[in-house]
């Protein structure tokens, strides 16, 4: 691209962004001809799920045509309109095959292979996102020539995996309509297929892995704005695996109590589930938010605000559920209502909040930003004394010392209005 000008890689950057969402977007509408299915559960699919999903995909080359708009030659940019393609892409062969299977039947060739070729295409979309994605930011370049290894084995499981599920024998998973047999079945060299995705399959999760883990060492050997850069998507990331992480929990809680079927399972399970997949817009927007460095700086502060208000939160939830039920308990002889047990909880944790949100406060400063707790408390410890103290060579020396514990300056000194100084 070195040789293009920044006006035509513009207009292919925007060429992009309108392959991406027309394909989406045409592929939404002609699946979801001839499939009445209610959201049912976080891996089955309905419209919810597949619209979350779609929304997702667009956000992606959305935040990468931003950032190509301002910053042409950006990496990091093409590689968000990567993603949306990468996903966008083979939706246009599974709405070919949704067409001739599900609405018209028969009426155009080859729907068998379209729906066999696309069963292992999802790889392209997640090597794409997890592994160049991550172990390329923030500046388009690897750690270290090292890492080239890596990228390579994405390249061949991105490669590999796809072919070897496309010619795997027995019937298509990701089919339209179940019972369909693979037409591309490799018959004889069945062996071979299946060796062949038994070593690409896995490098999936390890290249996923490896790039975190250059992530973390890039972020260790990093300062100044890359080092706040980092922060973002690393702040986005932890959201997101954490509201995955409980998500995947609650549904096998959920899935396990309504004895394994996915219509049953409670609303407020499926909101959960549908929030997961929406979390993943954490990530695109803040790759945008750090190479566009618009309020770069306060991620410290966003952290913080997540770490502090994200515990509260669980906190009070806790003490809530527990003294609702406790309450109940207890009062169950007197009244068979609930609803003095639920006014109470909710005043105690009214009550509970502002002591509750100091308390953690002061934990996570004390835990995870201990230079600013150390020089809070030195400037706190040096008011009371001020308060007190009238001698001005004593202030003097206070103030020295409270400047060299929390800003530590190489040099400081204190010239008096009266020609006296102290240093």
């Amino acid at each position: 691209m070195s040789r293009w000008s920044d006006r035509t890689l513009r207009r292919l950057a925007w060429a992009s962004w309108w392959v991406t969402a027309a394909t989406a977007v045409l592929g939404v509408v002609v699946t979801s001809i001839g499939n009445a299915e209610a959201a049912t559960s976080w891996g089955g699919g309905g419209p919810l799920a597949e619209y979350a999903f779609v929304i997702v995909v667009l956000v992606f080359p959305l935040v990468g045509l931003g950032v190509l708009v301002r910053q042409p030659r950006n990496r990091i940019g093409w590689l968000l309109q990567a993603v949306g393609l990468s996903w966008s892409l083979p939706s246009l062969v599974d709405t070919y095959a949704h067409y001739g299977l599900v609405i018209a039947p028969g009426s155009v060739p080859g729907a068998t292979v379209a729906a066999a070729v696309n069963e292992g295409t999802w790889t392209w979309g997640i090597i794409t996102m997890g592994v160049f994605l991550i172990l390329l930011f923030p500046d388009g370049h690897l750690l270290s020539p090292r890492w080239r290894i890596v990228a390579w084995l994405a390249v061949f499981a991105a490669v590999v995996t796809p072919v070897s599920i496309m010619l795997a024998p027995g019937t298509l998973e990701e089919a339209p309509v179940t019972g369909i047999t693979n037409p591309l079945s490799a018959g004889a060299l069945e062996p071979v297929v299946i060796a062949l995705n038994t070593v690409a399959l896995p490098l999936v999760p390890i290249c996923i892995a490896a790039a975190a883990v250059s992530l973390a060492l890039r972020f260790r050997r990093s300062s100044g704005v890359q080092r706040q850069q980092i922060k973002w998507l690393a702040a986005a990331g932890s959201v997101v695996a954490a509201l995955f992480g409980v998500t995947l929990l609650t549904t096998l809680v959920a899935e396990v109590a309504t004895g394994g079927t996915p219509g049953l399972l409670p609303l407020p399970v499926r909101l959960l589930q549908e929030a997961s997949i929406l979390s993943f817009l954490l990530l695109p927007l803040a790759i945008g938010v750090a190479i566009l460095r618009h309020g770069l700086f306060d991620i410290d502060l966003v952290i913080n605000r997540a770490l502090v208000y994200g515990s509260l939160t669980a906190t009070l939830a806790v003490v809530y559920l527990g003294s609702v039920l406790l309450l109940q308990l207890v009062l169950r002889p007197l009244t068979s209502e609930s609803d003095l047990a639920v006014a109470v909880s909710t005043l105690a944790v009214a009550a509970l909040f502002r002591p509750a949100r100091g308390r953690i406060q002061r934990l996570v400063d004390r835990r995870f930003y201990r230079r600013r707790y150390d020089a809070a408390q030195t400037l706190d410890a040096f008011t009371g004394r001020l308060r007190h103290e009238v001698d001005v060579d004593a202030v003097g020396a206070d103030l020295l010392a409270a400047v060299h514990e929390t800003v530590q300056p190489r040099h400081a000194s204190i010239w008096l209005s009266n020609a006296r100084q102290a240093s």
